[in-house]
């Protein structure tokens, strides 16, 4: 019988470890997304574990009664409701953006998955505006438009700077054109 204890003692330890795991990630998330993958195969599951780490997040599947108590204290407390049925989580840790395009992507080719939810700075989220957030510009995007704006007015200062030396030059091509056809 003392087997049979220290056996229930590790699964309970174990049980609190997962739980504290999946707190931690939930502090660390920018933004988490909950599925349900019912029909999904090995195979997909993983392809779809493999995209989502190379977008900076996770996919993982957690016993529902686990991720209850893991969620209590964090900002995705209201996730809480979604949790019946098996639920995949999605954690974005860096471009939530970035996450859900991946994610939406993921469900285009492999319709069986289904966004139940998601939790994106303090408002719920449902598959439509996962979509939404899917569909907006990623965070390199953006920097790449903001250094395009930055860039234009140094790049409109030079070609100003640049251009009375150029003017001057085109007119000293025109005067050498016309003596030329003045002297021949």
């Amino acid at each position: 019988m003392g087997e049979l204890l220290s056996t229930n003692a590790e699964i309970q330890a174990e049980k609190a470890a997962t739980v504290d795991a999946v707190h931690q990630k939930l502090k660390a998330a920018k933004v988490a997304i909950v599925t349900e993958y019912r029909g999904l195969t090995v195979a997909q599951m993983t392809k779809l574990r493999l995209q989502m780490r190379q977008a900076s997040g996770e996919y993982n599947v957690i016993k529902n009664t686990l991720v209850r108590r893991a969620l209590k204290d964090t900002e995705y407390g209201p996730l809480d409701r979604l949790l019946d049925g098996p639920n995949g989580w999605v954690f974005g840790y860096e471009d939530p953006v970035a996450v859900s395009k991946t994610l939406i992507k993921f469900i285009e080719e492999n319709e069986k998955l289904k966004v139940k939810g998601a939790l994106f700075e303090g408002e719920f989220m449902d598959q439509a505006k996962v979509k939404v957030l899917s569909q907006m510009p990623s965070k390199p995007e953006l920097q790449a438009k903001l250094l395009a704006l930055m860039q234009a007015p140094a790049t409109q200062l030079v070609r100003l700077m640049q251009e009375p030396a150029a003017m001057f030059a085109r007119l000293l091509e025109s005067v050498r054109k016309q003596k030329e056809s003045q002297g021949s």
